[in-house]
């Protein structure tokens, strides 16, 4: 029995401590953004209404662009079990919110599994075990994988793309490039161009039998793609293609913002490598054997810098790459340790790490007070559920608070419904029989504020201890109906 256990350690240790803290950010912040709204929405609904479109929430609230369905799908069918149980439990749905979570951040990291495993044949153990340690003291990959971004779909495929490259399987690793870019991420293509420009270059591939083999994946991905998503959306669709058309032809994402040309490489990447920064750029020094892999990453990223719009989350597929070659750096710096220079950069190394582990615990406490209106929504079912009122506990959400942390997946059942209705005037709520408000706006006509929910607003740094403080403002306030008795007579924290 322990030479079996020692084996299962040996083979799954890595993936049960990165496991672990994936899981730790889902159950302590289980509440989503609008980013990964349409996935979550998608989601419940696969699980709740099933073939019933009619009741789907797309078709109310169908978002800027369309999005595939195939990722919510997939994740769905693979919890299914799952939501069999908790349906027999008769377990509310925040619950089901947590299961799906939970099963990708599963498709992901088995996913970097594979990549990691590679990594270990071609390089070994060392270098395997500082390429977990990375990923598990940086914040963004763990914290973002268990979340149904488009981008954490297409992480996936990348995944598996960089572990077949490894494995020099290189017309696989091509096919799940293509598949992430026509399915999940147009901007993919970024990613995909220079890592076959790469392979071309030193004749890993011939062109005439890559066009061949790719042209074919390519057709099975777009007519997979436009054969869910047409059923789903009730209209031929390339959601893909479409996204492509608005972000990259028309420019239109430029309406959410720009950053600096600079800005990936002198915000984003520093606050999701952390320490992997400085490492893998030293790694560009110490070992060849790397710049087959890294520059095509780095070329994706100048790449992308053209566009104005930026997110972190758009090169989040870069990270499990630059955290490969910041192991092979660490492992170096390692092994030479009791040489006087080699010594030096040891000691930064583990400073770099203790910063790192800091920087982390920085980033989790601030989104954990990102997703106020989650926090305000569950605060009132506990707080409104003694309502014996007859008749229904309607509840408005506001745009803000759509956003803001609240999905299907964070309603109750009978007596509360919900409205998401947008375009109403805040004087116009009253003239609308909601018991309850979840808004931005601190004062109704109308109605009382019942409580407030404070919201991260930054980072303040002080001459005490702690040296960081962080502010928070009220981001979200619960209003009750003045005109119900039973609402306004309880007894309220109030919004003061």
């Amino acid at each position: 029995m322990d030479g079996q256990a020692r084996k299962f350690l040996r083979q799954y240790g890595y993936d049960m401590v990165l496991g672990s803290i994936a899981a730790f950010y889902v159950f302590t912040v289980p509440y989503t953004k609008v980013e990964e709204s349409f996935n979550m929405q998608a989601m419940h609904d696969i699980i709740y209404h099933r073939h019933h479109l009619d009741k789907y929430d797309h078709l109310e609230f169908p978002g800027v662009v369309p999005r595939t369905f195939i990722g919510a799908l997939f994740v769905s069918t693979l919890a299914s079990p799952v939501m069999s149980i908790l349906s027999f439990l008769s377990l509310p749905k925040f619950y089901s919110l947590i299961a799906v979570r939970l099963m990708l951040g599963c498709i992901i990291l088995s996913t970097l599994h594979f990549f990691r495993a590679q990594i270990r044949r071609k390089f070994g153990h060392q270098v395997e075990a500082f390429f977990v340690a990375f990923t598990a003291i940086q914040f963004h990959l763990l914290f973002y994988c268990t979340r149904p971004l488009p981008n954490i779909l297409a992480l996936g495929l990348v995944n598996m793309s960089y572990g077949y490259l490894l494995k020099r399987s290189y017309y696989k690793a091509l096919d799940f490039l293509i598949a992430a870019t026509i399915i999940f991420r147009c901007d993919t293509l970024l990613l995909l161009c220079p890592i076959c420009l790469g392979l071309l270059l030193a004749r890993s591939i011939s062109l005439w039998k890559a066009i061949k083999h790719c042209f074919g994946t390519v057709l099975l991905c777009v007519g997979f793609t436009i054969l869910v998503d047409t059923i789903m959306w009730r209209r031929l669709l390339w959601p893909e293609f479409e996204v492509f058309w608005f972000n990259s032809v028309l420019n239109r994402s430029s309406e959410w913002g720009v950053h600096p040309f600079h800005w990936y490489f002198t915000s984003a990447l520093p606050r999701s490598l952390l320490l992997v920064y400085p490492l893998f750029t030293l790694s560009l020094l110490l070992d060849r054997r790397i710049l087959a892999y890294v520059l095509p990453v780095l070329f994706f990223i100048v790449l992308y810098s053209k566009l104005p719009h930026k997110e972190l989350r758009f090169i989040i597929s870069s990270v499990p790459i630059f955290n490969f070659a910041a192991a092979i750096s660490a492992s170096r710096i390692y092994n030479n340790r009791k040489k006087s220079f080699w010594r030096l950069l040891y000691a930064l190394m583990l400073g770099l790490l203790l910063i790192s582990l800091g920087c982390t615990l920085i980033f989790f406490v601030a989104s954990y007070e990102n997703y106020p209106s989650g926090y305000a929504l569950k605060k009132l079912h506990q707080m409104g559920h003694s309502d014996h009122r007859a008749g229904d506990i309607m509840v408005h959400i506001d745009s803000f608070s759509a956003m803001n942390g609240i999905t299907r997946f964070c309603e109750n059942d009978h007596p509360w419904r919900y409205s998401k209705e947008e375009r109403i005037l805040p004087n116009e709520l009253q003239n609308r029989n909601f018991t309850y408000l979840v808004n931005e706006h601190s004062r109704i006509d109308g109605f009382q504020c019942l409580f407030k929910i404070d919201g991260f607003s930054g980072v303040r740094l002080q001459k005490r201890f702690p040296l960081i403080e962080f502010v928070k403002k009220p981001k979200v306030f619960v209003h009750g109906s003045v005109s119900i008795e039973d609402v306004t007579s309880r007894n309220w924290p109030g919004c003061s």
